[in-house]
């Protein structure tokens, strides 16, 4: 069996400390991450540098030894491959080209051309797989089709999605086509990734909470499925983890329905119920809430400690719920680190 602690945890073995990593561990909370985007000039050139992007994924596992590493990319990478604009306003976020007619999904790229663009992602993989500490684990990812969609239809991120919301009620042939285009695009943007050498993928559906009902499972659990399931024929064996953030009793069954090994959760449910919920069904990833990497002190060490006992009865990758936050203290993140290892 392999020693890497993650890929045991995603084959189902429950270890005594869980392996942990942290969403958005590369990024701006850290000095060294700023030092190395200024060196990029901007978001984009840093994603698209394959050495300053191997650079900035490295920096954590220097400072931290998390146990995986994960590529540092962007979810609108994809999109941005198959034709629409993308550009980063300063302190806004990410602006996109709208996708919001059949004409406009008919004139994306053919999915077999996104690779011209997204090489550089792909050298990325290539040079982590050949730095990385023998330890720790490659994680590869993609937005799941629903998120990217709420980006690519109205052209920024919301609060609401409320974009996405009305092309799915207006037009629901042109929004479907959309889906289609990304769940497939997605299978093939993974497994590029894995051919490189990433050795698990992770799909992000950040939006995923606001889809109730029938749509929840139309948009976030079938395309998941699909995406799974075309990886799992490809690769098998291959771990995935799929995170539909916000999905409350959504995320019962999630893992059995989709095929994902592993199924993250948020910090909208507590430990306890998700233990009890969906760790029954294999591997859980989370779940303490990203604010403690700013306020630390003893309610980071108490709910830390809290996470880990109510995972402790299977198997569990520590995570926060969410990413960290630019705000955040690296010496939270030692302290977190210190007592999920240490107790």
């Amino acid at each position: 069996m392999t020693d890497k602690t993650i890929l045991r945890a995603l084959k189902g073995e429950t270890l005594p400390t869980p392996p942990i990593w942290m969403m958005r561990q590369a990024g701006r909370y850290l000095p060294e991450y700023r030092a190395t985007r200024a060196k990029a000039g901007d978001f984009l050139s840093l994603c698209y540098t394959p050495d300053l992007a191997a650079e900035v994924t490295l920096q954590p596992i220097r400072r931290y030894g998390f146990d995986a590493a994960i590529l540092f990319a962007d979810i609108l990478l994809l999109p941005q491959a198959l034709g629409p604009k993308l550009w980063f306003a300063e302190g806004e976020g990410p602006r996109m080209e709208t996708t919001t007619s059949m004409d406009q999904v008919r004139a994306l790229r053919p999915i077999d051309e996104i690779h011209e663009t997204l090489s550089p992602v792909y050298e990325t993989v290539k040079i982590l797989s050949r730095a990385l500490p023998k330890e720790t684990t490659l994680i590869g990812f993609a937005g799941a089709p629903w998120t990217v969609a709420t980006y690519m239809i109205a052209g920024r991120g919301s609060k609401d999605q409320g974009a996405a919301h009305a092309l799915k009620a207006s037009d629901r042939a042109t929004f479907s086509a959309i889906i289609d285009i990304l769940t497939d695009a997605t299978v093939e943007y993974l497994s590029a990734q894995v051919n490189a050498g990433a050795e698990v993928v992770k799909l992000f559906d950040s939006w995923a909470g606001s889809l109730k009902g029938q749509d929840f499972t139309d948009f976030a659990v079938k395309p998941t499925a699909r995406i799974i399931a075309a990886m799992k024929s490809r690769y098998p064996g291959l771990p995935i983890i799929a995170f539909p953030r916000e999905a409350g009793d959504g995320y019962i069954g999630f893992g059995a329905a989709t095929g994902a090994d592993c199924v993250a959760v948020d910090d909208s449910v507590t430990a306890e119920w998700a233990a009890e919920h969906v760790q029954k069904d294999g591997c859980v990833q989370g779940n303490l809430a990203s604010r403690h990497m700013v306020t630390g002190g003893d309610d980071l060490i108490r709910e830390t400690r809290q996470v880990v006992e109510a995972f402790s009865h299977g198997p569990h990758i520590f995570n926060l719920g969410h990413g960290i936050t630019p705000d955040a203290n690296p010496d939270n993140v030692q302290l977190m680190i210190d007592t999920v290892r240490k107790g």
